[in-house]
């Protein structure tokens, strides 16, 4: 009977164990599963197919503005951020070419609004 009681103690002493051990290992994911979900409420590249989506409407406006055969439209820094908003940068000589470079990103598919961070800037 001595054995059984020992055999009985020591069951329940590493069920205890096990539990305890998965109980801390759960609250030690906690903190991630919650980095998790923050980040894929985020819209702005942290999904694959968002990232795409932005990488599409950057390619297509830079393109644009490799057409125009304008030198200073093609160094135009080009950034596209959740749900199509795109925010151009850089520096123009005229601010003719700020324009064509805005009328051109708010003519491309996909783009919901435009912000210029555009500098007129003559070349000296």
């Amino acid at each position: 009977m001595q054995t059984v009681n020992f055999m009985e103690k020591e069951g329940f002493t590493m069920r205890f164990k096990l539990a305890t051990v998965c109980f801390v290992i759960g609250n030690l994911f906690v903190p991630v599963a919650v980095q998790a979900q923050d980040a894929s409420t985020d819209g702005d590249r942290t999904h694959p197919v968002a990232f795409v989506k932005n990488s599409v409407i950057t390619t297509k406006i830079k393109a644009k503005l490799a057409d125009e055969k304008v030198s200073s439209l093609a160094h135009i820094k080009v950034d596209t951020h959740s749900k199509g908003a795109v925010v151009l940068s850089g520096k123009v000589r005229t601010q003719e070419e700020a324009d064509k470079a805005l009328s051109i990103a708010n003519g491309t598919e996909g783009v919901t609004s435009v912000k210029s961070k555009l500098l007129v800037k003559k070349d000296d």
